[in-house]
């Protein structure tokens, strides 16, 4: 599942807004494609993509993002995993596609991933090289 996300071995990903409901499976398949365990808020250094799980009590989905943003490399993604409609905490699709661009991010795919959740691709701009 993993590399449907684009991950692909040595990438640096970093993991955000984990708790007891979110899927083990697809944690795991994931760390399986990068080979490596991802890494959490406090890692305080350049990552290739983020993967947030956010559930629509979890705050303002704009800062949730902004701060996505802090440690991921220019040109890389943010995959926001959000339960699926009409499971328990589902974020409606227009609060996404409102808040990205909010954050300075353009939305360019969403995919289910596992059967409670599905992820949205959010890509931040290159950075000038």
């Amino acid at each position: 599942m993993g590399d449907r996300l684009g991950l692909k071995p040595g990438m640096v990903v970093q993991e955000l807004g984990w708790d007891e409901d979110t899927d083990d499976e697809l944690r795991v398949a994931i760390e399986d494609v990068i080979d490596a365990d991802m890494v959490d808020g406090d890692y305080g250094n350049v990552v290739d993509a983020v993967l947030l799980w956010w559930r629509d009590d979890d705050g303002d989905l704009v800062d949730g993002l902004v701060d996505a943003l802090t440690d991921l490399v220019g040109g890389g993604s943010i995959w926001l995993l959000t339960p699926k409609v009409g499971r328990s905490g589902s974020v409606d699709a227009a609060d996404v596609t409102e808040a990205a661009p909010i954050a300075g991010l353009s939305q360019t795919t969403t995919a289910a991933v596992s059967k409670d959740w599905q992820a949205t691709r959010l890509v931040a701009p290159k950075t000038p090289a």
